[in-house]
């Protein structure tokens, strides 16, 4: 059974799957992670959701504020063992939710070129690929992606 938990950065849960996300993704970026890693600190994180299986975090996402109406969507990763369950689209959903409620209207989200299935994911769940915002201005390696939510 899964579960959510709405929390934030600094929470022990999310600090480990972090860890394992920032593994996976020094392996994707290849020579561009130190660059990628300077925008993803997770610190100061105050909407992180968690997800777990039979009490056991298996997912993570958060969001940040871009501005007044845009919640940027960050660190979302499902463990390898939990892909293809769907847990990635009721992350992503609940992220959504919660901004939501919080009186955002748009959502942004960056992911590396590299990253096939989450580019997939995203484009399935209503994003579409629009031009680099903010720190992704010419970085060629980056897919910004925008959601009326």
């Amino acid at each position: 059974m899964l579960t959510f938990k709405r929390t934030t950065s600094d929470n022990p849960d999310f600090e480990k799957l972090v860890v394992q996300l920032d593994t996976y993704l020094t392996i994707l970026d290849g020579e561009d992670h130190a660059f990628y890693s300077q925008f993803n600190k997770s610190s100061l994180l105050k909407n992180a959701l968690i997800v777990y299986e039979n009490e056991n975090p298996v997912a993570i996402g958060a969001y940040k504020e871009y501005d007044a109406e845009t919640a940027e969507m960050k660190r979302m990763f499902t463990l390898p063992e939990h892909r293809g369950k769907g847990i990635a689209t009721k992350v992503l959903s609940e992220l959504e939710s919660w901004a939501k409620e919080e009186n955002y209207k748009t959502a942004l989200l960056e992911t590396g070129f590299m990253q096939k299935d989450a580019i997939y994911l995203y484009q399935k769940l209503g994003y579409k690929i629009i031009e680099n915002f903010g720190q992704y201005q010419g970085v060629e390696n980056s897919i910004c992606m925008k959601k009326n939510i």
